[in-house]
């Protein structure tokens, strides 16, 4: 197995946990469970409403077009491929033979996709007609792991970037250039556009209705899942911290480069995850890493990123339980009343309450060592 012994070889660059991957992870996960909702309302207590271009930020893109709020996703993907860099070069040091180290990525995958379906997929409600069956961040986590994990096992670093560059052209020629079915020719619309198609086609009534699209789409998923790979073994290769920075920075740079000069032939479009917005949030992704690695693991200022380190060791935890309780119920619970003698601070002081229902919930998790694990 190539990628075994390469592994092998740069399992001494870098200690076994970066601290900047999972600061970086957790703050991923702070917008998810509560920070935009706090972030948006402190703004609020100084502009209200919100200044046009920040609102936009804030919201996805509604069709063509990239946001900040727009990277929540990808980079999630991303920080999973730099993470598999480091677990599975530890599988391999451990011995751990290919049949043990497929249980546990079919395990990751099935988990991922159950945990999908009750977040997004309608899955708690026991009723078939509102069944999603693919229509959550956790199973393109999935589908990009399984494939990213057979990459990573079986293929070297050089076969590994060719695959991902494969993935991205192959979803560039498919959805730019192969007839749309109904629509006479390649189309790339919301409503009309050869990945949707698929999904209507082999989803049917178990689609979310969106025009977020899913089954094609997972070469994307898979290539930016990949992508963190890349910026993963970046972070463990035999180079000093100074070199380790210039080339995320480096990475960064070339995936945005690319991303943006591509778009003007296939624009980037985060609802069907096309290859040109895998390319540009890739790079946004890289960069954001370069600027906790810098910060936190060669300045080694780091007592500011602790808050979101301990999202991000419980980073799956965070994501379903934000999603399936009560979060808002709970807060206003507790906070409602005295919210209201507040007038516009409020708003501000319930979105603090949410927020730290779950960060305390997470702390007491992160103190016991209790970590959710799939």
């Amino acid at each position: 197995m190539p990628a075994q012994e390469t592994a092998a070889k740069e399992a001494a660059a870098a200690p076994e946990r970066v601290m900047s991957v999972d600061a970086l992870r957790g703050f991923d996960m702070f917008w998810i469970i509560g920070g935009q909702g706090l972030v948006v309302s402190f703004l609020r207590l100084f502009m209200d409403p919100l200044h046009p271009v920040l609102d936009e930020q804030l919201k996805h893109a509604a069709w063509e077009g990239f946001t900040a709020w727009d990277l929540i996703m990808p980079l999630f993907l991303f920080i999973v491929g730099t993470s598999m860099a480091f677990s599975f070069d530890r599988r391999v040091r451990e011995g751990q033979s290919l049949k043990h180290i497929y249980l546990k990525i079919l395990r990751r995958f099935v988990l991922l996709w159950v945990f999908g379906m009750m977040v997004q997929g309608n899955l708690l409600e026991f009723d078939l007609s509102k069944l999603h069956v693919f229509s959550n961040t956790l199973q393109a986590i999935a589908v990009g792991y399984l494939i990213a994990a057979v990459a990573l096992l079986h293929l070297p670093l050089a076969a590994q970037v060719a695959v991902a560059g494969a993935l991205l052209g192959v979803y560039w020629l498919l959805m730019m250039f192969v007839p749309t079915p109904g629509h006479g020719g390649p189309v790339l619309e919301p409503k009309a556009n050869l990945a949707l198609y698929i999904d209507e086609l082999i989803l049917g009534r178990f689609r979310d209705g969106t025009t977020y699209t899913w089954i094609l789409s997972s070469l994307g998923f898979t290539a930016t899942t990949l992508l963190g790979v890349f910026a993963g073994r970046i972070l463990k290769a035999q180079w000093n911290a100074v070199l380790r920075l210039l080339a995320l920075v480096a990475m960064g740079g070339a995936c945005l480069a690319g991303g943006w000069y591509w778009s003007c032939h296939f624009p980037i479009i985060k609802h069907v995850w096309s290859s040109t917005m895998v390319l540009w949030a890739a790079g946004l992704s890289c960069l954001l890493l370069a600027f906790f690695y810098l910060v936190i693991d060669v300045i080694k200022f780091r007592i500011w990123a602790v808050p979101f380190v301990v999202i991000g060791m419980n980073a799956i935890a965070a994501y379903v339980g934000a999603h399936v309780l009560p979060i808002d119920a709970i807060g206003t619970a507790l906070a409602g009343g005295l919210a209201k003698h507040f007038l516009g601070f409020g708003a501000f002081l319930l979105a603090v309450v949410n927020f730290a229902v779950v960060w305390f919930v997470l702390y007491y998790m992160y103190r016991n060592k209790t970590f959710l694990k799939v």
